[in-house]
């Protein structure tokens, strides 16, 4: 049955446990007993804390009871995923390759969330590497999505979003480096913020050092504003940080969007999206002009479809660190995953480079296109979310691995901050994302967009209650 912590906020947490009107254990013991309750139906997870947590928790009490000062996430639960180091806690990073790894330093979002006062309960799924926009991996299995257990949470922050779906834990840290965190936030009717890309600092390097992002998955905007507002800031052991001051998301979630430009664009030009995901994000950008925005349809986002070279980087990246593993054991691997690593791996050098320099001009294209625009929205993926085991959409065939996503990868490749809202909800019952996308270092500018949105859209605080 659904416990009253389910659907509560973190924000309410907050301010409930400063009261001392509910604990911080007892927070900590439903999570921790949720999270062990549904990995038979979900598998959200790929190690538990519980000693860990507890201690911790018994700590943050002892704090609220004795009056000390108190952390902007005190005593609320949070869970990071596998491709984000905890010390002294596993990081395989969803792949059998690195079974017996164990990080030896906390990740910067991972030290920042402690600091504030977040309880770390575990650690996450996640496809193999990050690889897969899907949730699975040979090292964990399948992750459900409890919205409906015979399909896919999305990918790769899969587990993340299972499990705050499913009301385990409020809020979660993924990542994101081609949509990893927005593409699950749309299969599960979350919030997903991808920042500015070096707002939060990757720490040690990931695979994908030019792509990469950390990033909160909640289930209201102000609960991903505020892990959003903990976790980021420059951190000089990322060599791609961003110095200056963090945008006041928080301030921005109760700001207005009247007289905003929108742009919004169904296709960018090359997608191919499902009639109905059109549908519901054609009536979400009229609902934007009905908040005072000025919103323009655009087709044409993009001159051609940047695939080519978010793949080119990307799993040029994860195949450098396998490179051995597909070589000699391939069979290690999960076998989607090698099949598109080994032909990034026969890049030729001059070829390699011309779609570096092709990227920068994307980024150039896309910086004089908010020249004329404040934001511009999309539908986060093309498609509900897909039966579990299966890689691509049966519509989208002829795509690869991940360009099926269509949406997402571009802004990785450009480094803009960009959200996933749920618009709605399709006849099958799944939940349907919508992208908002903001010009470069303005995070609050996609805040204030995504929370006035959710405020004309009772989506904020959905919590899929099953059987388990």
């Amino acid at each position: 049955m659904p416990n009253e912590f389910d659907a509560m906020s973190a924000v309410e947490m907050r301010q409930r446990i400063a009261a001392k009107e509910i604990s911080p254990l007892d927070l900590t013991r439903r999570a921790l007993a949720k999270a062990e309750a549904t990995q038979s139906t979900l598998n959200a997870f790929y190690i538990l804390m519980p000693e860990q947590a507890l201690a911790a928790a018994r700590a943050a009490e002892d704090a609220v009871m004795n009056g000390a000062p108190l952390g902007a996430i005190h005593g609320i639960p949070f869970s990071v995923k596998d491709l984000i180091a905890v010390k002294g806690v596993g990081y395989a990073s969803g792949s059998r390759t690195m079974a017996d790894n164990v990080a030896t330093v906390d990740a910067p979002s991972v030290e920042r969330a402690r600091a504030a006062g977040g309880i770390l309960i575990g650690k996450t799924t996640t496809s193999e590497f990050g690889c897969k926009p899907v949730g699975d991996s040979p090292l964990t299995g399948i992750t459900r999505n409890p919205w409906n257990l015979a399909k896919t949470p999305g990918g790769s922050s899969a587990g993340a979003a299972a499990s705050v779906a499913a009301g385990i834990t409020p809020f979660a840290l993924g990542t994101d480096g081609g949509g990893s965190i927005r593409i699950p936030a749309a299969f599960t009717g979350l919030v997903g913020l991808k920042g500015q890309f070096g707002r939060v600092p990757v720490s040690p390097t990931s695979a994908t050092p030019t792509l990469a992002h950390v990033g909160p998955l909640a289930r209201s905007v102000a609960d991903m504003a505020l892990l959003f507002s903990v976790i980021a800031g420059f951190d000089r052991r990322d060599a791609f940080g961003v110095a200056g001051p963090v945008p006041d998301v928080m301030t921005a979630v109760s700001a207005s969007v009247a007289g905003m430009r929108i742009a919004y664009s169904p296709t960018f030009g090359y997608a191919r999206p499902d009639p109905e995901v059109v549908k519901i994000t054609d009536r979400a950008a009229q609902t934007f002009e009905q908040l005072g925005c000025h919103v323009d349809l655009v087709e044409n986002v993009f001159d051609v479809d940047p695939a080519d070279l978010w793949t080119a980087e990307f799993y040029a990246g994860v195949g450098i660190r396998l490179r051995s593993f597909i070589e000699h054991q391939r069979d290690s691997l999960d076998p989607a995953v090698a099949d598109v690593l080994e032909p990034a791996l026969s890049q030729e050098m001059r070829d390699y480079y011309t779609k570096v320099f092709a990227r920068y001009a994307l980024r150039e294209h896309v910086r004089a296109f908010f020249d004329r625009y404040d934001l511009l929205i999309s539908p986060t993926i093309p498609v509900t979310s897909l039966d579990v085991g299966k890689n691509i959409p049966d519509a989208l065939t002829d795509r690869n691995l991940v360009s099926w996503v269509y949406y997402t990868y571009p802004f990785n490749l450009t480094g803009h901050p960009a959200a996933s809202v749920c618009a709605g909800f399709a006849s099958d019952g799944m939940p349907v994302g919508l992208q908002i996308v903001g010009r470069s270092h303005s995070e609050d500018d996609v805040v204030r967009a995504a929370s006035a949105f959710e405020g004309t859209f009772a989506a904020g605080h959905n919590v899929k209650s099953f059987q388990t």
